[in-house]
C-alpha cells in the first residue's frame, strides 16, 4: 500500500531513506492523477520491501511542492540517498513508473 508523505514525515520517509522512493505529487481534483494513482498503489505492493512508494497531495503540502519546483500534476519524482534523481510528468504507463524504480533499486 502506498504511504501518504506529508510536510511532517517527508524528511524521515523520504529524505531519510536507506531505498530509493517514488513520490506522486498528486491532488484531488486532478484527472490524470486519479488515473496514475492506482498503478502508484499497484508499484507500492511489487516492491515493498525493496523501496518506498507513496503519495503527497500538493493542495495539503505546498511548502514541499514549491520547493522540488513541482508545476504540474501529476508528477512523480524518485529520491535516493534524499536527492532527487529522476522524474516523471503526467500520466503514464505503470511499466514507466517500474523501469525508473527498478533502475534504482
Amino acid at each position: 500500500m502506498a504511504q501518504e508523505f506529508t510536510e511532517a514525515n517527508f524528511e524521515e520517509l523520504v529524505l531519510k531513506s536507506d531505498k530509493p522512493v517514488l513520490v506522486d505529487f498528486w491532488a484531488e481534483w486532478c484527472g490524470p492523477c486519479r488515473m496514475v494513482g492506482p498503478l502508484v498503489e499497484e508499484v507500492a505492493n511489487d516492491y515493498e520491501g525493496k523501496a518506498g512508494v507513496g503519495k503527497l497531495n500538493v493542495d495539503s503540502n505546498q511548502a514541499i511542492a514549491i520547493k522540488y519546483g513541482v508545476r504540474n500534476i501529476p508528477t512523480i519524482l524518485y529520491f535516493k540517498g534524499g536527492e532527487v534523481v529522476d522524474k516523471v510528468v503526467g500520466a503514464v504507463p505503470k511499466a514507466k513508473l517500474e523501469e525508473k524504480l527498478a533502475a534504482l533499486v
